[in-house]
């Protein structure tokens, strides 16, 4: 399959070629990527930040451990969870999902009624948890997304989420940084390109019940 052969290009690029940027097109089809990923509920609690200023940059690399892909990437993509929900967070999502598919708003108050308890029953270590695990979901699409055009990426849990908030105001938002990614294209002397990729055997990784 054509999506495996891409899968096994690419790997978690360490060194960026500044030189290169993603085109705008290739940044849209990114996003859309993003936009039509799966996500709980179908809530998208999240915001996705695409920095590209070189100064902001700047500022975050020393909360990234100083890796150099902050500043080298084409662009920087930030996954931000809420901090919370509200209910008009609930009554927002109906409301797109009415006008969407064309049905009347009271028809769908039970089911938002329902999502409204399912989170009430959740305890506020729960809900952060679970807020937090709704990025991974939209980070995989981006870097499946990033393989199938031939565009390198590199997903990175190595930062600082306080130091991110602080410098991006996120706390503001009622955002909070999740994860990230940096993503163009590889450098020609990038030493990690060529190693093969570490991954467990199929049957080891896989059972069938």
């Amino acid at each position: 399959m054509e999506l495996i052969e891409k899968l096994n290009w690419r790997y978690a690029t360490k060194k960026f070629d500044s030189n290169k940027t993603i085109s705008e097109q290739d940044l849209d089809t990114l996003k859309e990527a993003v936009r039509l990923s799966v996500s709980s509920y179908g809530l998208q609690l999240y915001k996705v930040l695409i920095i590209t200023d070189k100064t902001i940059r700047e500022q975050l690399k020393p909360a990234s451990w100083n890796q150099s892909q902050i500043t080298e990437a084409s662009h920087l993509f930030v996954f931000c969870n809420y901090t919370d929900v509200k209910p008009e967070d609930i009554d927002d999502f109906i409301s797109l999902t009415a006008n969407t598919r064309g049905i009347e708003i009271d028809n769908l108050k039970g089911y938002g009624d329902f999502i409204k308890e399912k989170l009430n029953e959740k305890s506020e270590m729960e809900k952060t948890s679970w807020l937090k695990s709704q990025t991974y979901i939209a980070l995989s699409n981006l870097i499946n997304a990033c393989a199938e055009l031939k565009i390198d990426a590199c997903p990175m849990e190595g930062f600082e989420a306080e130091r991110y908030n602080d410098i991006l105001d996120l706390k503001s938002k009622g955002l909070s940084a999740a994860v990230i990614a940096t993503v163009g294209y590889r450098h020609e002397d990038d030493r990690t390109q060529g190693a093969p990729k570490v991954r467990k055997p199929s049957n080891i990784l896989f059972e069938e019940i």
